[in-house]
């Protein structure tokens, strides 16, 4: 465990190498799993406020799970997800060229609202959890779906924490990311 401020961050997350290969997963992340990807009650609080910007974007059944359930849901521990589509894709998702994208990213990049994707997508594959003492757990998710963005990853020599520098510089700020850098290398 390697210990930052008020992160613990798992060996895991210096120890593996990792690449998103989108060409060979298709984007499963967005449309696999039990639930929503977590949300933070700041983002919440977004998706509210744009949501009719977000509607153009959306696949059909994105939209009326949005129009009937509201912007988030809630998973089986009670933490705030993204409303999910026939209990299987994130009612954000639509697809380019067969891959599965985000809504909420694609009006970010073409401007139309001022917020990127969920915190907890941008991260993904590290998850966090907060622990009792006001600290935070960084654990690196295993799913067998990323395994072609390990493979990637390990034939690039990209470090799971290099992968994921920007997202981890938008929760934790850049003096934060380069102190972990002094650490891990």
């Amino acid at each position: 465990m390697i210990q930052l401020d008020k992160t613990i961050l798992s060996d895991d997350i210096r120890d593996s190498f990792f690449c998103c290969d989108l060409q060979q997963c298709k984007g499963a992340c967005c449309v696999e799993g039990d639930a929503g990807a977590p949300l933070e009650e700041e983002e919440i609080s977004l998706l509210e406020d744009y949501r009719e910007y977000l509607l153009p974007y959306m696949l059909p059944g994105g939209i009326q799970a949005v129009k009937t359930s509201g912007v988030f849901d809630y998973d089986a521990e009670g933490n705030f997800v993204t409303p999910l589509v026939n209990d299987k894709e994130c009612a954000f998702v639509y697809y380019e060229n067969g891959i599965a994208c985000c809504a909420i990213e694609k009006a970010f990049i073409e401007k139309t609202i001022p917020f990127a994707k969920p915190l907890s997508c941008h991260l993904y594959p590290i998850r966090i959890k907060q622990l009792s003492n006001g600290n935070e757990a960084l654990n690196y998710h295993k799913w067998s779906i990323c395994k072609k963005a390990l493979e990637k990853g390990y034939r690039e020599k990209l470090p799971l924490y290099r992968f994921l520098d920007q997202a981890l510089i938008r929760k934790y700020g850049r003096s934060w990311y380069n102190r972990l850098l002094k650490l891990l290398e």
